[in-house]
C-alpha cells in the first residue's frame, strides 16, 4: 500500500452518507495517556481528586478495552485511536521500519516533502501524517464541518497521528527536546498563539523544579527503589528527583529529565488549555477538535517500571492536570457542551526482572545474537555478506537483503532452518512469515490474527517475531510492543455531552473511539473498523 492510497479512501468517502447532525457538541476531545495500562485504574484510582477520578466517577469507563494487534506502540496506537481503523488498514503498525526502497530505517512520521518549522529553536527533520492511509475523525470532521483542529504532544507522531493530514496547530517537540515545532503539512508560519505561549512559558523555566511525592508516605504501594529501574542521568531511583541537568544551567540532561517528569505533562495541559482560549475552540458555529497525548507516563513506565512509587504519583500528578485542564473548558466552553474521550497507545510490561523475582518466565530477547545466528546460518549455504538488513527488537521486524527472502522461499527446507532458529532463541513466542500473514485478518489462532492486524504489505518485515508474555526486545527498564494482557489491555473512558455515566463491561477497542464521538458530532467514518458504542450514548 502507498500514501497515495489516502486519495482514493477520500474519494471513497465523499460519496459516503452522512449520519444526521443533532445539535452536536462545541468541542471534541480526545486524550491519549501514552503507556497507561488499564489496571492502573483499579490500582490507584482512591489516589485521585481531580480529572482521572471525574472521568472514572461520571463518565462511561469501559473495562474490557483492549488492542487486538500485535504491535502495541506509540504510533500504531494514536492511528488507531485517530482513524478508527487497525494499523493493517491505516498502514502505521510500528513508530519506525526499514525503508526497502531507500534501504534505511524511515519514522512512521517521516515525509521528505514537508518541512518543520521552529518555535523556540532552529528545527530539523521532515513530519507529517503522509504515510497514514486513511483519514482521522479530525480529517473528516474538517472536511464534512469546517471544524477547528488543535493536537499537542511531547512526540511527532502523537500530535501528528491525532491530527491526521491537517490541522490548525499541530505542536510537538524535537526529538532532541530543544525546541517546538510545528510542519509546513499544517502551517505556513509558527502559529500566533503557540508562540505566544511557547514565548512566554519556556520549558527552561522548570530548571532547579524537585519532583517530589504528592501522596503521604504510607499511600505508595511499591519501594522506592525497585530492581532494574533505570532512571535517567543525573537521577538515582529514588525520591526527590530534581531537574537540575549536568552542568548547573538547562541543558540536554535537564531537558530529558523533565520529559520524564508530570511537569512535561502540566506544561502540555496548560498549553492546550491557552490554546482553547487563544483560538477560541468551542465558540466556532460547528464542533471543534483539541487532541493531548500526555507522554510523561511512558517516559516513567520505560524508566521506573509500572510498579514504582513515581508511576503512582505521576498517575496522581496527572489527575491534578487533567482536573485543572477540564475546569478550564468548563468555564471556557461551558459544562455539559463538550465531550472527553480517553484511551491509551498501549500498556507496559513489568520490568522483566522484577518479574523473574517472583519466578515469573521474563526476560530480554538478545536481538543481535538472534541475527548472528541466522548469518552464519545463511553464510555457509549463500556465502559470505550481510543477509539481515535489519532487526528492530522493539517490534520484532525482520527484514533481509534485498533478494535474500526470495531466495529463501525458494529452498524451504533453509527457510524452515531459520525460522527454526529464531523460534528457538529465549523469549521468542512465535515466528510469522510475513507473506503467512496477508489476508489472515480472519485467522481464529489469535496470535495469528493479533500478528495478521498489526502487518503491512510492502512496509512490514519479511519475518515478524512475537515474543512471549514477560519477554522484551529493549534495553529500558520496563517496555511493551507485544500481543500480552499487559500491553494490550488499556483504559477507555468517555464524558461529557452525549454520554451515559456508568461501567460498560463488554468488549471494546480504542478503535472504537473515532466511530463513537464521529456519531455524537454527526459524521460517518466509513473506512472505521471500530464500533459506535451505543450503550454509552444517551
Amino acid at each position: 500500500m502507498k500514501p497515495t492510497a489516502f486519495v482514493l479512501a477520500a474519494a471513497l468517502l465523499a460519496s459516503a452518507g452522512r449520519a444526521a447532525a443533532v445539535d452536536p457538541p462545541k468541542l471534541a476531545v480526545i486524550i491519549v495517556v501514552d503507556q497507561m495500562r488499564a489496571d492502573y485504574i483499579d490500582r490507584f484510582k482512591n489516589d485521585w481528586t481531580g480529572g482521572l477520578k471525574r472521568l472514572v466517577t461520571q463518565g462511561a469507563w469501559f473495562t474490557r478495552a483492549a488492542y487486538p494487534y500485535l504491535l502495541t506502540v506509540t504510533c500504531a496506537g494514536h492511528a488507531t485511536i485517530a482513524t478508527g481503523a487497525f494499523p493493517s488498514t491505516h498502514g502505521i503498525f510500528s513508530n519506525q521500519w526499514w525503508d526497502r526502497a531507500a534501504s534505511q530505517q524511515m519514522q512512521c512520521t517521516e515525509d521528505p516533502a514537508a518541512t518543520n518549522i521552529g518555535y523556540d529553536a532552529a528545527a530539523s527533520d521532515h513530519n507529517s501524517g503522509y504515510r497514514l492511509l486513511v483519514p482521522t475523525f479530525a480529517d473528516r470532521m474538517r472536511a464534512e464541518r469546517g471544524a477547528h483542529v488543535v493536537t499537542l504532544s511531547v512526540k511527532a507522531r502523537s500530535a501528528i497521528m491525532l491530527a491526521g493530514h491537517g490541522g490548525d496547530a499541530v505542536t510537538w517537540l524535537s526529538e532532541r527536546l530543544d525546541g517546538w515545532l510545528t510542519s509546513s503539512a499544517f502551517s505556513s508560519a509558527p502559529v500566533p498563539a503557540v508562540k505566544a505561549f511557547i514565548g512566554s512559558h519556556p520549558v527552561d523555566s522548570d530548571f532547579g523544579q524537585r519532583w517530589t511525592r504528592l501522596l503521604p508516605p504510607g499511600r505508595y504501594r511499591y519501594a522506592d527503589d525497585g530492581r532494574g529501574e533505570r532512571p535517567p542521568a543525573g537521577w538515582s531511583s529514588t525520591f526527590p528527583h530534581v531537574l537540575n541537568g549536568t552542568t548547573g544551567k538547562p541543558d540536554l540532561t535537564f531537558r530529558a529529565q523533565w520529559d520524564s517528569s508530570p511537569f512535561s505533562d502540566a506544561y502540555l495541559g496548560g498549553l492546550a488549555a491557552a490554546l482553547v482560549e487563544q483560538m477560541r475552540l468551542g465558540k466556532h458555529e460547528t464542533t471543534d477538535i483539541l487532541g493531548v497525548s500526555f507522554t510523561a507516563t511512558d517516559r516513567v513506565g520505560h524508566r521506573f517500571g509500572p510498579r514504582s512509587q513515581e508511576m503512582q504519583d505521576q498517575l496522581a500528578r496527572l489527575d491534578r492536570t487533567l482536573g485543572t485542564l477540564f475546569d478550564r473548558l468548563d468555564a471556557d466552553v461551558g459544562l455539559g457542551t463538550y465531550v472527553v474521550a480517553l484511551s491509551s497507545d498501549h500498556g507496559v510490561t513489568p520490568i522483566p526482572e522484577q518479574l523473574a523475582m517472583g519466578h515469573v518466565d521474563a526476560g530480554r530477547i538478545d536481538t543481535a545474537k538472534i541475527v548472528k545466528h541466522v548469518e552464519a546460518l545463511l553464510t555457509r549455504t549463500m556465502g559470505p555478506g550481510a543477509h539481515v538488513a535489519k532487526l528492530d527488537g522493539r517490534d520484532g521486524n525482520l527484514y533481509f537483503a534485498a533478494g535474500v527472502y526470495e531466495r529463501l522461499r525458494a529452498s524451504p527446507a533453509l527457510l524452515e532452518a531459520v525460522l527454526r532458529s529464531i523460534a528457538s532463541a529465549p523469549g521468542v513466542g512465535h515466528v510469522f512469515r510475513g507473506d503467512d500473514l496477508h489476508g489472515a485478518r480472519a485467522a481464529t489462532a489469535p496470535l495469528r490474527r493479533a500478528a495478521a492486524l498489526s502487518y503491512v504489505e510492502g512496509r512490514s518485515g519479511d519475518l515478524v517475531l512475537a515474543p512471549k508474555p514477560g519477554w522484551i526486545g529493549s534495553n529500558e527498564a520496563a517496555s511493551h510492543g507485544t500481543a500480552s494482557p499487559d500491553d494490550q489491555h488499556v483504559p477507555m473512558l468517555f464524558m461529557g455531552y452525549g454520554i451515559k455515566a456508568g461501567r460498560y463491561d463488554q468488549p471494546a477497542t480504542p478503535a472504537d473511539i473515532a466511530p463513537t464521538l464521529a456519531a455524537i458530532c454527526g459524521i460517518a467514518m466509513p473506512l472505521a473498523e471500530g464500533r459506535v458504542l451505543r450503550a454509552a450514548l444517551k
